[in-house]
């Protein structure tokens, strides 16, 4: 009979029992409601083992790649270690490679990947400061082609964590990050279709990674880069991201500028009203969210009812910290 081994104790599987039913029938105390495979409110993350095709149905293929299964609808065929999903992830040290201003506010910080780090581009991980603050941040590089983990961080005035990046930080010092999560990443497969990414301020970061990620998997239906700023001065990676437009004919790159008139080759308006203004029917799409909290919740809803289906709307949005 197959094991299950959660936080640390063995539980053994009745035949034709689901991990559900195993560790609620041995006390154990797990969120559920529907039992059957739809609230997904079950949901667990396989840290050793193989979750069933049949407790997967029905979720996003970013989390199915994580290992996310519903425990209510898995009869395990082998042993099982299981975990809530924001208990899955692992502390890591490592070490500071550089750190770069890429505008005013935004600084770009290279981590040496520690050993055995795995991320998909476009997730996030956790950052902990000299006092164990943690704040998150989206991850802009890409296994397949860098060998560090590149985040790119706004410095908050008075914030404990950007605060301590920009005025602490060097390059040689030890660091602390936990294990990447979040779904706004890129998977392969339906390599034609089209993509939109859109994003305002650091939200540029999870979409670099999801665009070059994808360029690289050989994804060749068109991906449109919306990045939006209320001021030219306020967008960053305008080069590098015009010559990646240039050197790949499925790119497009769409930096957008909300007040004055901007200079040629930028858009005029905020990058979600443009983008929508753009491409009104988004059925087949496959759209990517980054950004602040307001804007990504009222997109999610107007790229729907555009015509993009919910399973294939991935949304990071940034929750505004009064001390970031």
């Amino acid at each position: 009979m197959p094991t299950i081994v959660f936080e640390g104790q063995d539980y053994q599987c009745e035949p034709g029992e689901s991990v559900l039913d195993c560790l609620t029938r041995q006390g154990v105390s797990v969120n559920y409601s529907c039992k059957a495979g739809v609230c997904q409110s079950c949901m667990m993350v396989a840290t050793e083992g193989e979750p069933t095709p049949a407790s997967q149905v029905g979720i996003k293929e970013t989390l199915k790649a994580q290992g996310h299964f519903l425990i209510c609808s898995c009869v395990p065929e082998t042993d099982m270690q299981v975990a809530v999903p924001d208990r899955a992830g692992s502390s890591f040290d490592t070490t500071v490679l550089s750190l770069h201003k890429l505008n005013a506010d935004v600084v770009r910080l290279r981590l040496m990947r520690p050993d055995n780090y795995d991320y998909l581009p476009g997730q996030f991980l956790g950052l902990v400061n000299d006092t164990g603050v943690t704040r998150s941040y989206s991850l802009a590089s890409v296994p397949g082609l860098d060998d560090f983990l590149e985040l790119q961080i706004r410095h908050v005035p008075g914030g404990q964590v950007s605060g301590w990046v920009v005025e602490k930080l060097q390059a040689g010092d030890t660091v602390t990050i936990s294990q990447a999560a979040g779904q706004c990443s890129y998977l392969p497969g339906r390599e034609a279709q089209s993509l939109l990414l859109v994003g305002t301020g650091t939200g540029l970061a999870p979409l670099v990674g999801v665009a070059r990620d994808a360029l690289q998997q050989g994804h060749n239906g068109p991906i449109h880069l919306y990045h939006g700023s209320s001021t030219v001065e306020g967008l960053y990676l305008v080069p590098e991201l015009v010559a990646m437009d240039e050197a790949n004919a499925a790119f497009h790159y769409h930096p957008c500028v909300s007040q004055g008139t901007p200079p040629q080759g930028m858009q005029s308006g905020r990058a979600a009203d443009v983008a929508l203004e753009d491409f009104a029917r988004l059925s087949g799409w496959r759209v990517f969210l980054c950004g602040r909290e307001d804007m990504v919740r009222t997109l999610q809803k107007k790229t729907f009812l555009a015509g993009a289906s919910m399973t294939d709307i991935f949304a990071d949005p940034f929750v505004n910290l009064a001390v970031a």
